[in-house]
């Protein structure tokens, strides 16, 4: 019963960002299409890089457009849904003293966290990431089965969770540093660049802090694997394909948890 009248606040919230959003429908198709041609563009350049050699760590265009076109869609819907904790537009809420409003609010403090921000022009970084994933199957076989079809929707929505749970973080940061921290762009705008190559290419210390500290080679790399039959060239367990459940939502609790640590040793700006 909560459950269901807050997520029919959510949405009523959401449904009053995207009314806003559209006002101005020029503007929004146009910010709408740039944001697809500007990733569009970063994968025409990835491309690029076939032409000259072929092939990158052994994996082919369509192997590697595979892993771009997915990491790229789950982004994109993470950037959407979490926009509101994107530690550049929370740490502003901080500042200006909008967090302590709602505070005083008696409702959900995530949903309201959630609801203040809905940044609807995602969809064109979206859709050009479904392309690009689309385009690697017409170069790439993939012998699919009910155990891949099953377990791709659970791969993206896992690596939702894990890069909302890197802007949750950047968010809890915000408490203690009220300015945003740069490094943490590092792991979520970053990370897309990182996790559209195939990992065995990094350096071997590179390929341990991003398999055990910040486990995205488990989001994406690993499935990848299972997804295209490709041998482990890294040697881990059989089951590190599917880990992925385990990596992404296992890094959304943690970050709400230290969320959550920060919200109550929150003591306002004095804004």
């Amino acid at each position: 019963m909560i459950l269901g009248h807050t997520m029919r606040l959510y949405f009523k919230l959401i449904g009053i960002r995207v009314r806003a959003q559209m006002q101005y429908r020029l503007s929004f198709w146009v910010d709408l299409a740039g944001t697809g041609l500007a990733t569009g563009v970063e994968f025409l350049t990835l491309a690029a890089v076939f032409g000259r050699f072929g092939s990158i760590g052994g994996w082919s265009l369509g192997e590697v457009a595979f892993l771009y076109g997915l990491v790229e869609t789950a982004f994109a819907t993470m950037d959407m849904i979490f926009s509101g904790f994107d530690p550049d537009f929370f740490s502003q809420q901080v500042r200006r003293g909008t967090f302590d409003q709602m505070l005083l609010r008696p409702v959900s403090l995530p949903l309201q966290i959630f609801a203040s921000e809905f940044l609807l022009r995602r969809i064109g970084r979206m859709a050009q990431g479904l392309a690009v994933w689309g385009f690697s199957l017409t170069l790439t076989h993939i012998a699919w089965t009910p155990a891949k079809l099953l377990y791709l929707p659970v791969v993206t929505v896992s690596t939702v969770a894990f890069f909302g749970g890197l802007f949750v973080a950047g968010a809890a940061l915000c408490f203690y540093t009220v300015q945003s921290i740069e490094a943490v762009n590092i792991f979520t705008y970053g990370g897309t660049y990182m996790l559209s190559y195939p990992m065995h290419i990094y350096d071997e210390w590179f390929r341990r802090f991003f398999i055990y500290i910040v486990p995205s080679a488990l989001l994406v790399y690993y499935p990848a694997l299972f997804f295209l039959d490709k041998p482990d060239p890294l040697g881990l367990p059989s089951f590190a394909p599917f880990l992925a459940p385990l990596a992404g939502f296992g890094t959304l609790l943690a970050a709400f948890a230290l969320w959550w640590v920060g919200v109550r040793r929150y003591t306002s700006t004095g804004t």
